[in-house]
């Protein structure tokens, strides 16, 4: 952002693009530059990888997709690394660095809070599912996710897609699994909080280990899409 002069640390957001997508269009649709800008924070959008330098780009995420699935691209390093070269050349607070992607980016998001919790504070995963086969976090990790119900891409209850363009099948866990998961490592109450704004649904557990949170934002009749930013194709 305009006022970074790295007098103080800053909190840090990385922001994980769609599968086939790429980071300038994270940016359009996320709109987190003017976030950043508004509020104070660093934003960092990376690129997946793939057969072109900067289009149709994905992300390895478990069981998803593309290139970086095809190619076992370990992203998991590669978002480990991008934190260490930025810590060392921005004034980062270590205790505030967050992931948030959508789609194939969400899913790694979910991949990342249970590969880099030593690193990652939160996780915000949008329209992903939480495939990884074993997730064994080192220290409690912070979730908010959002998922649109109608969502035919990665389907609210789990299952297989019913729009698809990855070549690499996929079946997908449901929300609630990666709730239950969260709310279970992060030691929360178990009854969660609920309220409703317009077509949006929140269950949120807000007392859990060490000052962390989980909450879960329900899109009714959402599709696969980021709540309130622009409109850009996906497959994955």
């Amino acid at each position: 952002p305009s006022a970074y002069d790295g007098s103080r640390p800053w909190a840090l957001v990385i922001v994980l693009h769609g599968g086939g997508g790429n980071a300038q269009n994270a940016q359009r649709m996320t709109g987190f530059s003017d976030q950043a800008n508004k509020k104070g924070f660093l934003v960092v959008y990376p690129n997946g990888t793939g057969r072109l330098p900067d289009r149709f780009l994905t992300w390895n995420a478990g069981n998803c997709c593309g290139y970086a699935l095809e190619h076992n691209v370990d992203d998991v390093a590669f978002i480990r690394a991008l934190i260490s070269k930025l810590r060392k050349e921005y004034n980062i607070d270590a205790r505030a660095v967050y992931v948030t992607g959508i789609s194939n980016g969400g899913m790694l998001a979910y991949k990342l809070g249970c590969e880099l919790s030593d690193l990652v504070a939160a996780i915000a995963p949008v329209a992903g599912a939480m495939n990884v086969d074993v997730c064994m976090p080192m220290e409690p990790v912070s979730v908010i996710a959002f998922h649109g119900t109608e969502d035919r891409h990665v389907l609210y209850e789990g299952g297989w897609p019913l729009v698809y363009y990855d070549r690499y099948e996929r079946k997908d866990n449901s929300v609630a699994h990666a709730m239950e998961y969260w709310v279970e490592r992060d030691a929360c109450d178990a009854r969660p909080q609920e309220m409703e704004r317009g077509r949006v649904k929140i269950k949120s557990w807000p007392f859990c280990v060490q000052g962390t949170a989980v909450s879960l934002y329900s899109i009714v009749g959402g599709g696969h899409a980021w709540p309130g930013g622009t409109s850009e194709r996906m497959w994955g």
